[in-house]
């Protein structure tokens, strides 16, 4: 079938298939859900690691003191079984009893209390330590399973830092042979989830199995599949070509037209679903570069004018992409709608430059890192307005070094705000005291920051949107779209389409047959 398949087909897809012949069959015959990453995961500890796919990993290989209801948004209790606020800086939290890790070794305070100070502790490097930070100052135990957080300052997002960043470790964990070793989770972690880890080759291949001993009141219920192979496939014709052959069962974040040429062949199924990630252009408001045209509102509004985010969504990103006109996603708290707006219109553009006698004499830098055609369309609008626009499309690192360096004039971001529905967790780093804020508003800092500094959600939602109402009419961005994920699956799977665009693959099953 294989043979037959790859003769129908050339370039791309044929480059895979010399790999795909390689490979185990997919599917509900051995109760193994094969799924395909593009990037390489080295590291199964999440408490090291930030990425997309790490995150879907530990969503199945861990728990965490609380969950984030996706439909309401709301906290609720996940390892622990209540908390209260004593006041408003300490929070003391209620844990389940007979819950077990993977090696058998019960679940208890000791475990909290660990995890947490080995994330405090100046030397363990990981990469939960300044979220954490910012806000913790210590935890006990109160009891075998009871903890109390003792926190630096009010802070309205304490539960949910907890919720989305912290599984809980094994009370020494990362104590080897006496020594204190970063990497002691990282091969095989000993994580409280409805999967085990069975084997992990970093970089080509994690295998999972269903944990038989989970504890049957988890809000993630009872994963339907047995075995979870997750595999790293770069290239997304061998992903197309495994996901024809039956080699793989589910992929992600797919290309729009990947994705629409492969549902039209009948042998996958696509859908398209929401994400907290938005793409916007940064502009240097305030001057770091030094003088530029960029520090004149009307230059600002008037590129704002200029691009056609609306196209741009509907045909570049397509799916459940919107175009977006705020600093923010829609669907966050405190995410005001309620803001200046830039519907495309170019003569506007022209007639507001004019006004402002630009008169450009060197080329705009305009940095950009992903999303290539995005990137040259937002050109091509601004080159349309009359702005000799010059591309440089790069990598990642080099951005944030020279952004760093105080060297960008202009930059597309995108920014998937850690899978957390709230305004702060693009607030404080995009308009906090960060080098990604080009604008240095004390104002709109000093309200971004406030924000966070009380648990009344009026008040937060009100700076918020005094924040957002000043950066929209100062443009100091120009908002471009929320994205769409794309999944590609086989059609003997059934895949919840989350809301946040986080797949948790615990709540795939097989479909049931006719």
């Amino acid at each position: 079938m294989l043979l037959r398949f790859c003769r129908r087909w050339s370039g791309a897809l044929a480059l895979g298939c010399a790999a795909v012949a390689a490979q185990a069959w997919a599917g509900p015959g051995d109760d193994t859900l094969v799924v395909a990453f593009q990037r390489e995961v080295v590291n199964l500890d999440y408490l090291y690691t930030t990425s997309q796919e790490h995150v879907i990993l530990s969503d199945l290989t861990d728990d965490r003191l609380f969950d984030v209801d996706t439909a309401t948004n709301e906290i609720s209790p996940m390892l622990a079984t209540s908390y209260q606020y004593v006041d408003d800086t300490t929070i003391d939290v209620t844990l389940r009893q007979g819950v077990r890790f993977h090696s058998g070794a019960p679940f208890t305070a000791d475990d909290v209390v660990y995890t947490y100070n080995w994330v405090l502790a100046p030397d363990s490097g990981t990469r939960a330590s300044g979220t954490v930070g910012r806000w913790l100052k210590s935890v006990e135990k109160l009891g075998p399973y009871q903890v109390r957080f003792h926190l630096k300052a009010v802070y309205p997002l304490a539960l949910r830092d907890m919720a989305r960043r912290i599984p809980i470790r094994r009370n020494g964990a990362y104590q080897v042979d006496g020594k204190n070793d970063r990497g002691a989770q990282a091969l095989h972690p000993d994580g409280l989830g409805p999967y085990r880890v069975e084997s992990f080759e970093p970089g080509q291949k994690a295998v999972l199995v269903r944990f038989d001993d989970y504890y049957a009141d988890s809000p993630k219920g009872r994963a339907a599949i047995g075995r979870i192979v997750a595999r790293t496939i770069p290239d997304w014709g061998t992903q197309q070509a495994e996901l024809m052959s039956g080699g793989v069962d589910w992929a992600y974040d797919m290309p729009l037209d990947v994705a629409q040429s492969m549902a039209a062949t009948g042998r996958a199924v696509s859908k398209s679903g929401p994400s907290l990630r938005v793409s916007f252009v940064v502009l240097d408001a305030s001057g770091v570069t030094g003088p530029n045209p960029l520090t004149d509102v009307k230059v600002r509004r008037a590129l704002n004018y200029a691009v056609n985010r609306e196209a741009i969504a509907k045909f570049l990103i397509g799916g459940v992409a919107e175009p977006l006109y705020t600093a923010c996603h829609p669907t966050q708290f405190g995410c005001a709608q309620d803001v200046p707006r830039y519907a495309y219109d170019l003569a506007k553009a022209k007639s507001l430059l004019a006004d402002a006698g630009y008169r450009q004499r060197e080329p705009l830098e305009l940095w950009a890192y992903r999303d290539r055609a995005v990137a040259e369309a937002v050109a091509a609008d601004l080159s349309a307005a009359g702005v000799n626009v010059k591309l440089r499309y790069g990598q990642l690192a080099s951005l944030d070094r020279a952004r760093a360096a105080g060297k960008i004039r202009a930059y597309i971001g995108s920014w998937a705000n850690g899978g957390t529905a709230d305004t702060a967790m693009i607030a404080r780093i995009h308009f906090g005291d960060t080098d990604r804020n080009l604008s240095r508003n004390p104002q709109v800092m000093q309200e971004v920051m406030a924000a966070e500094r009380t648990n009344d959600p009026a008040q937060r939602a009100g700076l918020y949107r005094q924040a957002l109402q000043t950066i929209a009419d100062q443009a100091y961005w120009i908002p471009l779209y929320t994205y769409s994920v794309n999944y590609l699956m086989s059609p003997d799977l059934e895949f919840p389409v989350p809301p946040d665009g986080l797949p948790r693959l615990y709540q795939a099953h097989w479909a049931a047959k006719p």
